[in-house]
């Protein structure tokens, strides 16, 4: 064979490989069904007085959006990047941080249902981060806890940039966000919960912990008793039933990991008691070894409140006022 069919030959195969790794791709499977349109219509007709919490930049924020906070390399659907949106208060200074995990079964919903929250809390003084992270669709557990314990090792490696006081960072979460954020929080210097996810010369503790609505423990009774079915969305997310894979379970509920150097915790409660599972227990442990935790309970029947006016405000007024106190001790 000549030189010039030779490299002719190699560059074909090259293209070739090219074109078949990138057909070997798969899209990212999407469930869209929780979004803040299809809770609005859910519950509009119990709650007429409901209003759509908004996305508007108050005056004073900075807004920064998209920003790649890591990149998974070689997954099945290829370099994945995971964003963060921030929302920054325009005056110079040094702001305490909260990174914000959005809800929806670990399978459904996305960062921008974080937005109003963040837009409002980044105007009273707090830098707010809205983390993307992996569904269930697309990696099981611990996959999540991996991404926002990277996220938070990035905001330390960026506080500079963004005015964040990086010994006052929290974390908050809604509903599957809120054991996602328990769970990160309550895991400070855990190993096997880091992952290898970009800025690991940055630690990735947590100061203060908000979870709302979110899931404690999900052996408690009102969790575990819970009728399923086989595509439940916390059986697909920890990849079986608790029969099935007990272990699983239990790493990934929040309470087995506290202990006497906890951080601070505030509650924020629909008024569905399941949503609760492990609180109560987890408060008596956090009471014997003297660390301070908020419970506030909205008593109206609606699980994703933090949505909608009337509740935002006053859920914002208690995330300010529990990290203000808490991160400034």
């Amino acid at each position: 064979m000549r030189l010039f069919d030779k490299a002719i030959l190699v560059v074909c195969s090259f293209l070739f490989l090219q074109t078949w790794a990138q057909d070997d791709v798969r899209t990212i499977p999407k469930d869209t069904s929780y979004n803040v349109a299809n809770e609005f219509r859910k519950n509009k007709k119990r709650f007429p007085e409901i209003k759509i919490a908004k996305d508007i930049l108050p005056t004073g924020v900075s807004e920064y959006r998209q920003l790649v906070y890591t990149t998974l390399k070689n997954t099945p659907f290829g370099n994945r990047d995971l964003h963060v949106d921030v929302f920054s208060p325009k005056k110079s200074g040094k702001y305490p941080a909260l990174i914000m995990v959005h809800g929806g079964g670990w399978r459904s919903g996305d960062k921008t249902m974080q937005i109003p929250m963040a837009q409002k809390l980044a105007a009273k003084g707090i830098v707010t981060i809205c983390v993307e992270y992996q569904l269930s669709q697309e990696a099981k557990y611990p996959a999540a806890v991996y991404n926002i314990k990277s996220a938070v090792r990035w905001v330390r490696a960026n506080a500079e940039k963004y005015n964040i006081d990086p010994n006052k960072i929290a974390i908050s979460g809604c509903s599957a966000g809120g054991q996602l954020a328990m769970l990160v929080g309550l895991t400070n210097g855990v190993a096997s919960k880091e992952g290898d996810q970009g800025n690991l010369g940055f630690s990735s503790d947590i100061q203060a912990i908000v979870d709302i609505d979110g899931v404690v423990d999900f052996m408690a009774p009102l969790s575990l008793n819970l009728t399923r079915k086989p595509n439940s969305p916390d059986v697909e997310w920890l990849g079986g039933t608790f029969n099935e894979k007990p272990e699983v379970w239990k790493d990934a509920s929040g309470i087995f990991w506290a202990n006497e150097k906890s951080c601070p915790i505030l509650f924020i409660n629909s008024g569905y008691p399941r949503f609760h599972a492990g609180q109560d227990e987890l408060i008596g442990m956090m009471k014997e070894w003297g660390i301070y935790t908020e419970v506030h309970k909205f008593d109206a029947k609606i699980h994703p409140f933090w949505l909608f006016e009337p509740w935002v405000d006053p859920t914002i007024n208690y995330i300010h006022d529990f990290l203000i106190k808490n991160l400034n001790k």
